[in-house]
């Protein structure tokens, strides 16, 4: 395959089919190749004892299958791809709003009430607690339960809220794999960990501890962007992924 192949690791709440755009944006620079994580679109279930150790198996065979050697892994797709890392030798990873969850920068306190509204089926004030627990907004509850409820109306509502079950499973592994950023100085591939300007400034400074221990990443803030500018993949999104992974770098 060649160099400029791409396996991309998907979010959270969402399907493969959520990033045909950034494969379309994508063509002729670089070759895109998409997959549909455990628990959703195409895929099987999430085992039982579910662990990101699953993740990186299935990583494996797509990587196995495409001749890929290079990444993209967003929002829990980061995490995904920066454990791989530590057994899996890349090229190239990029990172958009990777939830790597070091030194506990991830915000989880929301994470054990948000679990029992999923499992008691309320869906709303479920992912109520969620916006405001990723610092999303500063509505008070009831207001975004409301917004809950009319996002919930909407075909990417709909598609998000039947993921939540399958979502807080990687929400609680996140919370399960912080750790001190030092645990990824051994990843040697050339990195960019990129985040949105309008994104939680937490992602912000994961990307900055994690850049500060690897041996050959950065960091970049793109701007007007927020969390799901990987999905919209405006042209200022795809430059930046195709120019780190087909231009040679600067060396000092």
């Amino acid at each position: 395959m060649a160099a400029e192949d791409l396996v991309v690791v998907h979010g959270g709440a969402v399907t493969a089919d959520f990033y045909t755009r950034l494969a379309k944006a994508l063509k002729g620079r670089v070759a895109v190749h998409l997959y549909d994580r455990r628990g959703r679109g195409s895929a099987g279930p999430k085992p039982a004892g579910y662990t990101v150790d699953d993740e990186i198996a299935d990583l494996a065979a797509v990587l196995e299958r495409t001749g890929a050697r290079n990444v993209f892994g967003h929002s829990y797709g980061g995490l995904v791809v920066m454990r791989a890392a530590l057994e899996i030798e890349f090229d190239h990873i990029v990172l958009y709003d990777g939830t790597v969850n070091v030194d506990d920068v991830f915000p989880s306190d929301y994470v054990p009430r948000m679990r029992r509204y999923i499992d008691a089926g309320d869906l709303p004030r479920a992912i109520a607690v969620m916006s405001g627990g990723l610092q999303l907004t500063k509505l008070p509850f009831g207001a975004r339960i409301l917004l809950a409820r009319a996002f919930l109306r909407t075909p990417i509502g709909r598609t998000m809220g039947e993921l939540l079950p399958t979502s807080i499973l990687e929400t609680e592994e996140v919370v399960a794999q912080s750790g001190p950023a030092q645990e990824y100085a051994g990843v040697t591939a050339r990195t960019l960990l990129s985040c949105g300007a309008r994104s939680g400034a937490y992602y912000r400074e994961m990307n900055e501890r994690l850049a500060a221990v690897m041996p050959d990443a950065r960091t970049h803030v793109l701007p007007r962007a927020s969390h799901n500018a990987a999905c919209v993949a405006r042209p200022h999104f795809a430059n930046m992924v195709a120019d780190f992974l087909t231009k040679e770098p600067v060396r000092s």
